[in-house]
């Protein structure tokens, strides 16, 4: 079964295999719900670019990468970027409220599709692929996709019962997306079997990040996580010199991001209005000539 599950992914795509699936923890608590596709909103852009594949033009120097001092990733209040709840007054507002357009789980799905929507603008733009060097297909897109859902998954459970309620909703639109991506992928008579399978993958991978953070985790548990979950093929136990500065310099920038989350407020993480790291401005060697 284990196999199975992490040849899940590269057979969808074709070019190599996941990484193999850690054991499942019991107490993991965001489980999808059949209900969700009803109600979620207007699907986010497609994550592949036009041709399946990214330029990887910038040179950067990987070393010196996300080093500087974390900072909470919460919007400006006056930030061109935020997304506010619309504001109806009078009949308007009495009908909308009628509709339970203002319920809490109203409230809650539309704040987990701009999560999502902050997430596929992470994973989907070239920035990420050009600075990691990563050729973009279905399996390395579904990877840091995984890698990204779990940042906000951990935050949101932070929060306790709130945030894993917040964090369902974000589940499933999630859910929801990578089925559609799947279907696209040419895959419809066995779709339920493939979704399965990357359920698998997709809890199998929060739950070795969760373990790579445990205090008592040894420091290079992380990098071994972020090299078999998203770089690793098959047959590549260990990476060579190059493959391990890039390990490094994701293991650096999940690091970073995770005690970002940590300074970032709930309002922030609630209402969707916060942004990764940017990597589009990463200076390239070039230019530091």
């Amino acid at each position: 079964m284990l196999q199975r599950c992490s040849r899940a992914v590269s057979r969808l795509s074709k070019l190599g295999s996941t990484s193999p699936m850690e054991a499942l923890r019991k107490d993991v608590i965001f489980t999808p719900r059949h209900w969700y596709s009803t109600a979620a909103a207007t699907l986010a852009p497609a994550m592949s670019s036009p041709n399946g594949s990214t330029n990887c033009y910038k040179q950067v120097n990987l070393d010196k990468m996300f080093l500087s001092k974390p900072c909470s990733l919460a919007l400006a209040p006056d930030s061109r970027l935020r997304i506010e709840e619309p504001k109806y007054e009078g009949l308007r507002h009495v009908i909308y409220k009628m509709l339970l357009f203002y319920s809490k789980q109203s409230t809650s799905i539309r704040g987990a599709n701009v999560v999502y929507r902050r997430i596929l603008h992470q994973v989907d733009k070239p920035a990420i692929y050009e600075v990691f060097n990563m050729e973009k297909t279905f399996k390395m897109t579904f990877s840091l996709l995984v890698l990204h859902m779990w940042l906000c998954l951990r935050r949101l459970k932070q929060e306790g019962k709130e945030g894993a309620e917040f964090g369902q909703y974000l589940y499933e639109r999630y859910n929801h997306d990578v089925e559609l991506r799947v279907s696209k992928e040419g895959v419809n008579l066995l779709l339920t079997k493939w979704m399965k399978e990357l359920e698998k993958i997709f809890y199998g991978n929060i739950v070795a990040y969760d373990a790579a953070l445990l205090p008592e985790a040894k420091p290079d548990e992380l990098p071994k996580v972020i090299w078999r979950n998203v770089f690793a093929e098959d047959g590549e136990p260990q990476p060579d010199d190059a493959a391990s500065r890039t390990v490094q310099a994701m293991t650096r920038y999940v690091r970073r991001e995770v005690s970002c989350f940590t300074l970032t407020d709930k309002e922030a993480m609630y209402s969707g209005n916060f942004m990764f790291t940017s990597l589009d401005n990463i200076p390239s060697v070039s230019a530091k000539r």
